[in-house]
């Protein structure tokens, strides 16, 4: 009879065995961990997109449609993008109180959460500018001296030297920035509210914007010294020498008017 021959494996046969396994597993979540990470993400836009249409439905659809398209009360707001959304509700310009020449800024009436759920559903409708991250608007480090540059070759016709604000016409007007956080200031440059032209990455870049930040936030700081005495606005010598001639000039014809009136009333006695 016949003796069955047994092979014998070699004894690196486990360990190949092991590593083979070993690299299905990893290959395995490799395929299969990121889908469900993005799915996840997609499951989070989705319903974030879904709550801000609820919103959106209630607080802005009466101005600007029920689908975004705009009426003749409000613009079409396709194509705005999440940063002008963020901008103008958390600014509390939207929801308006009425249509006029401009929406003045007011008390935000919604939570972040709640913003960033509007600014998904109306990012949706067409491609637009994105809200910006603490990296991009953080002037931390930005150079402020070039930001000023910057300001008063781009901002101070409207805004005034120091971000003072001014009037426009037919009612309009530039906001002051003092207290404006470096966010909405980021924002405002990205989209251009109001009568405000925008400033793309491919006009102002990132960094530029924050030389603008910087200084904005400095030019109003109270460790800024203002060696000049009364501020008046900023507006700058205009301002300070129509402030001299009205009070200077004025006091000067008081006073002569004074003496001449006292002199004559000597020469009678």
């Amino acid at each position: 009879m016949k003796k069955l021959s047994v092979r014998r494996r070699h004894p690196l046969a486990a360990v190949v065995v092991l590593l083979l396994a070993l690299a299905a597993t990893g290959g395995l979540y490799a395929a299969f961990a990121p889908a469900d990470k993005a799915q996840a993400n997609e499951t989070a836009q989705s319903l974030a997109i879904k709550e801000g249409q609820k919103l959106y439905t209630v607080g802005c659809a009466s101005c600007h449609g029920t689908g975004g398209q705009g009426t003749s009360d409000g613009p079409s707001l396709v194509g705005v993008g999440s940063a002008a959304v963020d901008f103008q509700v958390g600014t509390g310009r939207m929801p308006a109180q009425q249509p006029g020449a401009q929406v003045p800024k007011k008390k935000n009436i919604y939570s972040q959460k709640e913003i960033d759920q509007l600014a998904a559903y109306v990012a949706s409708l067409g491609a637009g500018p994105i809200t910006p991250t603490k990296e991009q608007y953080d002037p931390s480090g930005a150079d402020i001296a070039n930001g000023g540059e910057l300001f008063r070759t781009n901002c101070a016709q409207c805004h005034n030297f120091t971000g003072k604000g001014g009037a426009l016409t037919t009612g309009k007007y530039a906001p002051d920035l003092n207290g404006v956080s470096p966010k909405h200031l980021y924002e405002a440059m990205q989209t251009g509210p109001q009568n405000m032209p925008s400033f793309p990455d491919g006009v102002m870049p990132e960094q530029e914007k924050r030389d603008i930040i910087a200084y904005v936030k400095a030019v109003n700081s109270e460790d800024t010294p203002s060696p000049g005495g009364f501020g008046l606005g900023g507006i700058g010598p205009v301002a300070e020498g129509l402030f001299g001639w009205i009070f200077g000039l004025g006091s000067l014809i008081a006073v002569a008017i004074w003496v001449a009136a006292h002199t004559a009333k000597a020469k009678k006695s």
